[in-house]
């Protein structure tokens, strides 16, 4: 789980679409701390175009609560980033939740506030 955890972060700040495609689930809602909410297919696009860019996400914390088929991670985060051009560097509490499939572990859920 903390594997997955840190795969997202890596793949967002690398632009990694193959790993991302795989840890989001068809269904997610990815929160942000403005109430913006992305779909996968949001997220997918926004980063190949550059409207939404992640520089840098730094984990201050992490605490992992697994049951059987799901898990849910909380997170203070450090990140720094643009969207549309607009630079931000954000301190935040993050909460995931995160399915298990076939193909391991999946994000479902993410919402996000500032600190």
């Amino acid at each position: 789980m903390f594997k997955a955890v840190n795969a997202l972060r890596y793949a967002l700040v690398e632009k990694d679409g193959d790993v991302l495609n795989k840890l989001l689930h068809t269904d997610i809602a990815y929160g942000h701390s403005n109430g913006w909410v992305q779909t996968k297919k949001d997220v997918l696009k926004d980063m190949k175009s550059g409207y939404m860019v992640y520089q840098k996400i730094d984990s201050q914390s992490t605490a992992i609560t697994i049951n059987k088929n799901y898990a849910t991670v909380k997170e203070r985060i450090a990140v720094e980033g643009s969207r549309d051009g607009n630079a931000f560097k954000l301190n935040l509490f993050v909460l995931q939740l995160w399915v298990k499939s076939k193909s391991g572990w999946q994000l479902l859920s993410r919402q996000s506030t500032k600190l």
